[in-house]
């Protein structure tokens, strides 16, 4: 299984570029022989460019993106915003290499005043099978939660895709908390962020593929591109597992 994240600028509005930014992407992933690819979180039409209503065309826009993937034959996780009537979600969107839907998460953890005027939470957690592995969905500050990385992790996930638009200043959360989370589950994870700055919002880069002993299977720094990874076979390190937290968690009473 091959695994990768486009860190990119926000198209900040502009879909059209957005789409060409995704094309790109996927036609780099598709020569890297990529199965899996993630977006960073509401790529289109950008993380601060989201409104309340749909903007002009946007019922097109998953018909275009599954076309992409299908186009390119390389599975597609994208962050994008969802409109249900009256209410707008923060959510995820996984595609498989012919453009069928795979699944679809709602953000849990709204981040900060604007997210939590503008989007509904969701409330359920995601998992869904993909060549022969069992991958879990999450959104930027969902995974500073350690909650839903271990849900995930015991409903037997192997990989959680995390699109996310993390800004400055909390470079801790790439380079600490999502290298730890990994760790502490014994599961990777592929966390696709936005570079540069839209509006008021400065973006640290910093997107990591993290192993299960949480060490970087790939990562990038402040500039924009593809991260491309192997998923690890043998979780073992002569014959122990990297993490045996799951298997040996004994809960406590509370004090």
């Amino acid at each position: 299984m091959r695994l990768a994240l486009y860190q990119s600028r926000s198209p900040a509005g502009d879909i059209p570029a957005g789409i060409a930014i995704l094309h790109s992407a996927l036609k780099g992933a598709a020569q890297s022989g990529v199965d899996m690819l993630v977006m960073p979180e509401l790529f289109l039409p950008g993380y601060n460019a989201v409104t309340e209503t749909p903007p002009e065309g946007w019922g097109v826009v998953n018909e275009t993106v599954a076309g992409l993937c299908r186009t390119h034959g390389v599975g597609l996780t994208i962050g994008l915003p969802e409109y249900d009537g009256p209410r707008v979600y923060n959510s995820a969107f996984a595609f498989d290499a012919t453009g069928k839907e795979l699944a679809r998460y709602r953000k849990v953890q709204l981040f900060g005043p604007r997210e939590k005027r503008l989007f509904t939470p969701g409330e359920q957690h995601v998992t869904f099978d993909y060549l022969e592995h069992r991958f879990g969905l999450l959104i930027c500050y969902d995974v500073e939660f350690p909650e839903h990385g271990r849900a995930l992790a015991r409903a037997g996930a192997q990989v959680i895709l995390c699109p996310t638009a993390n800004m400055m200043p909390y470079v801790n959360v790439n380079l600490i908390q999502v290298p730890g989370r990994a760790l502490e589950n014994g599961i990777t994870i592929v966390y696709a962020n936005y570079t540069g700055t839209e509006g008021d919002l400065t973006y640290v880069g910093y997107s990591v593929i993290a192993g299960p002993d949480g060490y970087p299977l790939g990562s990038k720094g402040k500039g924009e591109g593809l991260v491309v990874a192997e998923q690890p076979t043998d979780l073992l390190e002569n014959g122990i597992p990297f993490s045996t937290q799951l298997s040996d968690y004994r809960p406590a009473k509370e004090p």
